[in-house]
Order: C-alpha cells, then structure tokens, then sequence
C-alpha cells in the first residue's frame, strides 16, 4: 500500500519444528501458542533467522483470557510494519495440532537438560516433525479489482433536493487474511446501514412520510486499504460524469465505524460544522437524543484535522471532507489508532448487540429529526419515533451480525463475483433503488495498492528423526563394520596359525 510493504511474501516452508524453549532456532520451523505469545519471544525467533513462525490460535478466541488479546492485538500492527523475509502462519488449534506442539516442546525443552550425554541421548531417540507446505512462493496479483455497492432511496418533490450520503466500510483486515473477520470493525457498520435502508424504505413508501432528501447508501470496498473504493467512487461521479448526486446537493456525510459495544459515541470531524448548517443541526439532534432518552451514554465530538502529510488517513469521512463534502465519522472509538480496527481478534463475542441496537436507534432518531426538521415543528427532545410497526429490529440485527463476522472479509479475499458481495448487493436490493456495483481496479503504471495470492497454505507435519540419529546411526554401522573387519582379520590370523601348526605337527 502506498509502496509500502506489509507483511511477508515468503510462504515456501521445508524445516524442522522447534518451540521458543529450543536454545538453537536457525532454520527451524518455530511454533507457539498463542496463550504463551510474547512479542519478545517473536523478536528472538526472526533474531535467530527462524525458518518459519507458527503461531496457534484457540478453538475460541472468547476462551483466551482478555489481557492476552489486548497484548495481542497492540503487537499486531507492529508484525505487518515490520518487513521480514520469515513466514509467519497462523493455525487454529486442534488435537493433532496440540499434540504435535506438545511432543516438540518436550524434545525443545529437553535440550536444556544438565548433563551432554543425556541431551545427545534424548536427541537421537526422539521423535521430530518436519514442517511442509506444498504451495508455491507468492506472487503479484495484478488485475485484482476491490467492488463496492451503491443505492439510492429518491426525495419527494422537485429535481434539486438535499442529499444525505450514509458510508460504511464493509472489509476487514488483520495480521492474516484469512483470518479477519472484523465483527466490530466493520461489520457493525454495516450492520447498522443496512437497518437505516430498512427503516426508511419504509419511511419512503407511503407519501405521507416521503421526505424531500434522497438518500445515498454506500458499502466501500477497500476501507481497511486507505479507503480505496471511497476514493474512486468519489473521483468518478464528480471528475468523470455530469449527472450524480454527488454533484448535486450534498447535505452531509455521515460514515459509520465500530458501532458494536461501549457506552460511549464520538462523532469524528475534520472541521467543526458551524451553526446553521444541516451538519450543525445533526450534531445537535444526536446531542438531543443521548441526553434525553439514552443518559448512559458517554457523547462528544472529536475534531481532528486531516493529516495529508500522512498516507494513511484516520476516518473514512476524511475522503470526502478533502473534495470539499461536509462529512463526519461516528464510532464507540475515540481514537482512530485503537487496535481494534485492525485486528484478528476482533470476532463476534466482541459485538453486543444490545449496544449495536441503542447505537442503531440513537443514528436512527437523530437523522429522522433532521431529516423530517422535527425539532422545528415543536417534536419534544424524548419523542421516540422508531417504536411499534417501525422500531428497531434487534434479531435482524444479531443475524446479520452473524452472517458478516461468520467469514473472512479482508479485501484480498472479495472479488466481484464473491458470494458475500452478491449477498450484500441482494439484501440492499430489497430495500433501495438503482443498486449497484462500483468496481476499483490499481493503476498499472503506478499503483496504489498490490495484492498478493497464497494467502492460505497447507502445512503437512512428517514425523521424521532427527538429523543427529542418521549420523549416530551411521557411526554405529561404521563401528559394526569396523569390529566384523578386525573380527574377520583375527580370525583369518587364527586359522592361518592353526593351519600351520596342524602342518608341522604332520610333518613331525
């Protein structure tokens, strides 16, 4: 990204197992748990030229006890900006994979062992693994394409009506790929704008509740990559074509990002909206609501200029805030450095859904408000308007949490023809009009993005002796040889004596 590597390309692996206990680890396949993972313990294994590192993941990441995976997901970040020739692969735990670890680890930490002769010993008698994978090294993938999907829900009366734009990204990242399955970051946004689209689909189908604003719903393909889909999409309707919504009247932006638990909402801005505005007046319904009807929750807004010095920029929102579209972030997350974004800890035990559902209603409310000017037309501040026939559907909500935290979402694995796209572009189908896909292909001539394939490998682990017993055995053939020679020649000695002893008792 932005040609700057991340993570290994290396994925050939043909090495002896060893585990971090082991004194020698050069060239060797190092396995740890990820309940034992420290990030010294990685830093010793590339120190020492390892092979391979395979790091083994729990059945269930919920089991794993709450410090570990924070420790986990701080080091994470720092194992994809560090460039490294090593293989590093990540397995989730079996019993066969148990006891391969278990047996290595015997024979590692017997190495240790006070007396020579006992380790020689303990050497050439135990039993080893040879680690294998059969795949090939990897390599560019040069015509990959990162899609998006786009619909759109039409105003009541005249052509040049207000447009409010709703964004969330819909992939994941982390450490592995394949592995990524971003329930909170972003699944619950997603989550969250596919019930607005329910919601007020609803709320356009009867004349009565038609508002004079369209409504652009948009899932970004490329989020975790620099907001990549965000990018072109917003390059081609306002560069490229002279009709778009874009264009037009953009009222705001609002972007959803990690919604799913906390007691806390922040709503992220690169300018302070300024009173008057249609902005303005959002970021005081949502102020209105929380205070009102939910006094749980922590609200606030956080201002943050954009970085372009940076390559990487913090919110989505900043997309469309650098071509000039009022825009903002809203999230449980107060920083977007928090390593819960980019991480493969992030699974659904993470997301409540309780949280998600208030989030959802609080998003809900605070956008019908303004987009109805209730607040104008004398509506009370604790008016709850999603109730009954219209109120939040919290079981949807759970399934379709578990439906986008059920795979891996990372931007490598989706394609146009990927099941999960076709899905999502169903379901917004259901809801919206003029659905559509958006498609980002990396420029040949400079690229802003490069994938690479083998992303999955599989590792065969050969029970093999070591090297040592093939030399010890060898030294004891040599040996054997070496006392059948001497034996062969004494005894040829030997019969020579008595042959002559024999002949001269003859001669006597």
């Amino acid at each position: 990204l932005a040609a700057l590597p991340a993570g290994t390309r290396s994925a050939v692996l043909n090495t002896e197992a060893r585990t971090v206990e082991a004194d020698v680890l050069s060239r060797r396949c190092v396995m740890m748990r990820l309940v034992d993972f420290s990030y010294e313990q990685y830093q010793k294994a590339l120190r020492q030229s390892a092979g391979a590192v395979v790091i083994i993941l729990p059945r269930s990441i919920s089991s794993v006890p709450q410090d570990v995976v924070r420790q986990f997901m701080e080091i994470e970040p720092e194992m994809l900006a560090m460039e490294t020739i090593v293989p590093v692969y990540f397995a989730v735990e079996d019993d066969e994979l148990l006891s391969i670890y278990e047996q290595t680890r015997a024979a590692s930490a017997s190495q240790g062992s006070a007396s020579a002769a006992e380790v020689l010993l303990h050497t050439a008698t135990a039993n080893g693994f040879q680690m294998v994978t059969s795949g090939a090294q990897s390599k560019a993938i040069n015509d990959w394409l990162i899609p998006s999907v786009e619909g759109r829900l039409t105003g009541l009366g005249g052509e040049d009506l207000p447009t409010v734009v709703i964004v969330a990204h819909y992939d994941s990242f982390g450490v592995a790929p394949w592995l990524s399955h971003g329930a909170d970051s972003n699944g619950s946004g997603i989550s969250v704008l596919l019930e607005l689209a329910r919601l007020f689909s609803r709320l356009y189908t009867y004349r009565r509740t038609h508002a004079a604003y369209n409504l652009l719903f948009f899932a970004s393909g490329g989020g975790k990559f620099n907001y990549q889909g965000t990018k072109r999409w917003l390059e081609d309707n306002l560069d490229h074509t002279d009709s778009s919504l874009l264009q037009d009247n953009v009222a705001f932006v609002l972007c959803l990002d990690t919604l799913g638990r906390g007691n806390s909402l922040h709503l992220h801005v690169s300018k302070p909206p300024k009173e008057g505005t249609l902005q303005h007046a959002f970021l005081r319904e949502l102020e209105m609501v929380v205070a009102s009807q939910f006094p749980e929750v922590k609200f606030s807004m956080v201002h943050k200029k954009i970085n372009l010095a940076e390559d990487m920029l913090a919110w989505e929102h900043e997309r469309f805030a650098i071509r000039r579209l009022p825009a903002f972030t809203i999230s449980h997350l107060e920083s977007h450095r928090d390593s819960l974004r980019n991480s493969i800890m992030d699974r659904r035990a993470r997301v409540d859904t309780k949280a998600l559902t208030r989030n959802t209603r609080i998003i809900a409310e605070a956008l019908t408000r303004v987009i109805y000017n209730l607040t104008d037309k004398g509506a009370p501040a604790d008016l709850q308007i999603f109730t009954d026939q219209m109120q939040i559907q919290q079981e949807q909500l759970e399934s379709v949490m578990d439906w986008l935290s059920s795979q891996p979402r990372a931007a490598q694995l989706i394609d146009k023809d990927s099941t999960f796209l076709s899905t999502l572009e169903y379901y917004m189908g259901r809801y919206l009009k003029d659905v559509k896909q958006h498609h980002v292909k990396a420029d040949k001539r400079d690229p802003e993005f490069v994938f690479y394939d083998q992303l999955k490998q599989v590792m065969n682990a050969y029970r093999v002796k070591p090297a040592i017993f093939d030399l010890l055995l060898a030294v004891c053939i040599a040996a054997y040889l070496g006392v059948a020679y001497v034996a062969v020649q004494h005894f040829g000695l030997l019969y020579k004596m008595i042959q002559r002893l024999s002949l001269k008792t003859k001669q006597q």
